[in-house]
């Protein structure tokens, strides 16, 4: 009897912990992983032959379709990010010289041989018209010194030019169809190789040149030409904001409105308090605000920090601790003092907000606010920066300001991150309805080869495309979400539905499962800047006017 009982116990017991064990992810408050959080936005010239088309890595299956994910779950346990970082230098200029007429290529090259050839006669020519009688007579004679060692030397440096353009273009394909990989391979001394490899110079110089854009810099002013000057508009864009901004009490419609296509730099830190409702209207009472706020949250950090390594609170510091290393810009977040500040700030938001708790995603949400409120400190750019150069007490303040305003924006989006996700399925269903209205021939052809919205969206909602787009593309994107009702809960949606429309033609390019899969977990955008941003959201609030009044319009 009493064995029985003892087995009962151990059985009940057993049963208990098996449950827990098996259901530890859907525990209200657990970390939740997200798939995919780790990785930065695609780099186009770093895996440009992962998008094109007809150029698909090995499936590690057996060939076919793969079985239809029903759920996230199940998609996460049998899919893997695929990355292949190459540089493609090579394969791009074997590209611009394949689409060349091989017959114009060398009738030009031909002509310019000519053209060089006649000058170098007539330059000649006055310079021995110019000498004298007895000049051209010693000129001759020591002509005919050299003669057989003028043309071994010529011969040599004809022979080494022909060596570095080949060289230079070993990957370039040849008149008869062979590609050069070495000194030895090269067709020395053939005119017809020379004037065609001579072309190939000029085509490659003729080629765009690839600006180097920062991750974080300039990201007011930076556009994809590289140009960071103030314009005379954006000049006068700054007064109006100065002038709105200075007033007793700041007319937060008026505000809204001037920040809906971007906000300076200079004003930024200020705009986004008011804006998240952080600070109030009233300029007078901002100061105080400031200061009850920030002793709060440092009150905050007296009585919650410390409890990390307990057994109830363990697991999520040490998650937060393994997130924060995976951020990007890695210059900036990798830095110790940073690191300590994002933990800090997670973790006390983390036990505050039980019902959710930690949920990868959120230490995405940190860094926007961060990167602006240091700004309001520094000159410099800030990925190349030593935050910990900054005041302490400046540094306190940039805390409790990000921790402020990241609370505020995951107050209007916190059923994104309660038990089972709710807001974002929610989200990622809407998307899918409203895309399958506005371009179905997109939708239908992910249909066809079984993409799941959940597959590639959920991140776009978790993370509020902070992993899609660089960061200063998110930032502009929330001088816009800041400045627009419900900006983060409601527009969001239809900036999803604009940027995935935005890559149609690609997508209809790909032909099967994995490499839509591909493409659209890392979208070529790392070199966008504020012009694309700008069409962006122009075509969400587009799409907004058409649909959110009515969303039976999008409804079958």
């Amino acid at each position: 009897m009493t064995y029985c009982t003892e087995d009962k116990k151990m059985s009940s017991d057993g049963g208990k912990k098996q449950f827990w064990k098996r259901n530890t992810a859907k525990v209200p408050g657990s970390i939740q992983h997200v798939y995919g959080a780790q990785h930065p936005p695609f780099d186009p010239l770093l895996h440009a032959n992962l998008i094109k088309a007809g150029n698909k890595p090995p499936s590690m299956s057996t060939p076919g379709k793969p079985k239809k994910a029903t759920t996230f779950q199940e998609f996460e346990s049998i899919t893997s990010d695929a990355w292949d970082v190459g540089d493609d230098d090579d394969e791009l200029l074997a590209m611009a010289a394949q689409n060349l007429n091989i017959e114009v290529v060398m009738e030009t090259a031909n002509k310019v041989i000519e053209n060089h050839s006649k000058l170098q006669e007539q330059r000649q020519q006055r310079q021995d018209d110019m000498l004298k009688p007895e000049e051209k007579e010693e000129e001759e004679a020591r002509e005919e010194d050299v003669d057989e060692r003028g043309e071994e030397e010529e011969e040599e440096e004809a022979a080494e030019t022909t060596a570095e353009l080949s060289f230079s273009f070993e990957r370039l394909p040849h008149s008869d169809s062979r590609l050069v990989k070495s000194h030895s391979e090269a067709p020395i001394g053939s005119p017809k190789v020379l004037a065609e490899e001579r072309a190939a110079l000029q085509r490659q110089q003729s080629l765009p040149h690839r600006p180097v854009i920062p991750l974080v810099a300039r990201m007011a002013d930076q556009n994809t030409s590289g140009t960071p000057a103030m314009t005379e508009r954006e000049a006068f864009r700054l007064d109006k904001f100065r002038q709105l901004l200075a007033g007793p009490n700041t007319d937060l419609e008026e505000l809204r409105k001037l920040s809906w296509s971007g906000i300076p730099r200079q004003v930024r830190p200020i705009t986004w308090k008011l804006l998240s409702g952080y600070l109030p209207a009233n300029a007078e009472r901002r100061a105080s605000t400031l200061q009850r706020k920030r002793q709060e949250y440092f009150g905050f950090i007296e009585q919650y920090y410390d409890s990390r390594n307990d057994e109830h609170h363990q697991d999520t510091y040490r998650q937060i601790h393994i997130d924060i290393p995976r951020m990007s810009p890695e210059s900036l977040v990798l830095q110790p003092k940073v690191t300590e500040i994002f933990e800090r700030i997670l973790f006390i938001w983390a036990i505050r907000h039980p019902a959710s708790g930690y949920v990868q995603g959120i230490n995405d949400l940190v860094t926007p606010f961060f990167v602006v409120y240091v700004f309001e400190y520094i000159e410099e750019e800030v990925e190349n920066f030593d935050v910990s150069s900054l005041q302490e007490e400046v540094l306190r303040n940039i805390e409790a300001d990000s921790f402020w305003c990241m609370s505020k924006l995951l107050d209007g989006i916190q059923d994104n991150y309660t038990f089972a996700q709710p807001g974002i399925q929610r989200k990622v269903k809407a998307l899918e309805e409203l895309v399958s209205r506005i371009d179905e021939t997109v939708h239908r052809h992910m249909q066809q080869y079984e993409v799941e919205y959940l597959q590639f969206a959920f991140r776009w909602m978790n993370n509020l495309l902070m992993r899609e787009l660089p960061l200063r593309c998110t930032i502009r994107l929330w001088d816009t979400y800041q400045a627009e009702p419900e900006g983060f809960s409601h527009f969001h949606l239809y900036v999803c539905a604009a940027f995935l429309v935005h890559w149609r033609k690609e997508i209809l390019e790909e032909k099967d499962f994995q490499g839509l899969m591909i493409l659209l977990q890392n979208l070529p955008t790392m070199h966008w800047g504020n012009e694309e941003v700008s069409v962006l959201l122009a075509e969400a609030y587009r799409l907004k006017f058409a649909f959110a009044d009515a969303p039976n319009h999008y409804k079958r």
